[in-house]
């Protein structure tokens, strides 16, 4: 991206293993500071096979175990799979980019180090299954729709442990990542040649931020607000609000099943703040204390002078 774009200020918004393929949101110049402020929510189009256990928890890794499995049913890998789906506790991969002493764990892996990896809390919304194919390692492709850290290969991985089969995952592709959708992506030779004649224009950066609520702001308030001072909430901003307090929630499709995406920040309702003429501003936070409603300063994207 830096090459194709001549820029160095670029950022991602979730890596992807090296194997998947799919949605990954990128932000170029000073867009890169609006990142944090991205949907937390994922999908993915998956294939486990079943039958193989390998070190990586995919196929990219050293096969450990193995055993032909003809007896399963989809009603058995059915009834397994409705214990990944909710808030559930996860063991990610060794080999993952998760820090455990300092290092990476896929550096520890690699070395020979043995470390103890520990359970994080994630959340699956969902997961539908799209296609079983029997055989003497079956595969099942499954839509699962999440919240950001949930490891794909951890559930592969587990859904052969409770079957007692073992399973790995053989293929990943990501159709959502942040509200970005895979039929809305481009490929880096799709990019390209919308770059070389000029008609290549990235999605505006308040257009990435929808799920916020909004809020506009005078030309007297906008200034002030730019300046980093605080603003009364009063019955002005709260008319010329989109949403605020309403409980921010979107609904996403995951194939044919639609699946709440809940608010990314708990405790604090973050807003997107626009000037005159439908201006981004930045994003702003709404606080709510016994004494006084205040919007605040959180992130200044565009200044007034």
């Amino acid at each position: 991206m830096r090459r194709l774009l001549r820029l160095k200020r670029v950022g991602h918004g979730g890596t992807l293993d090296p194997a998947a393929t799919g949605v990954l949101p990128i932000a170029v110049g000073k867009a890169t500071r609006l990142l944090q402020y991205l949907r937390t929510d994922k999908a993915y189009r998956a294939t486990i096979r079943l039958g193989i256990a390998t070190t990586t928890d995919d196929l990219e890794g050293e096969i450990i175990a193995s055993q032909s499995v003809t007896g399963l049913t989809l009603d058995e890998v059915k009834a397994a799979l409705g214990q990944f789906e909710g808030i559930i506790q996860q063991v990610p991969p060794i080999y993952s980019a998760i820090q455990v002493q300092g290092k990476r764990l896929y550096e520890l892996a690699r070395a020979g180090e043995t470390v103890e990896v520990p359970s994080r809390t994630v959340e699956v919304y969902g997961i539908e299954i799209l296609d079983w194919r029997l055989g003497e390692f079956p595969e099942l492709d499954v839509a699962i729709a999440c919240g950001s850290g949930t490891y794909i290969r951890a559930i592969a991985r587990d859904l052969g442990v409770v079957l007692q089969t073992g399973a790995t995952l053989a293929a990943l592709t990501r159709t959502l990542s942040s509200g970005f959708n895979l039929s809305d992506s481009l490929t880096f030779e799709q990019l390209e040649a919308q770059i070389q004649p000029g008609t290549f224009y990235p999605i505006p950066p308040a257009d990435a931020l929808g799920h916020l609520p909004a809020v506009t702001l005078s030309a007297k308030d906008a200034k002030a607000w730019c300046n980093g001072q605080r603003l009364s909430w009063n019955d002005e901003l709260a008319q010329l609000s989109t949403n605020v307090g309403a409980g921010v929630t979107q609904d996403f499709p995951i194939s044919q099943i639609a699946l709440k995406n809940p608010p990314p920040y708990p405790g604090k309702i973050l807003l997107r703040v626009y000037g005159e003429g439908e201006r981004f501003l930045g994003i702003g936070q709404f606080i709510d204390a016994e004494t006084q409603k205040m919007l605040i300063p959180q992130m200044v994207f565009e200044s007034i002078s």
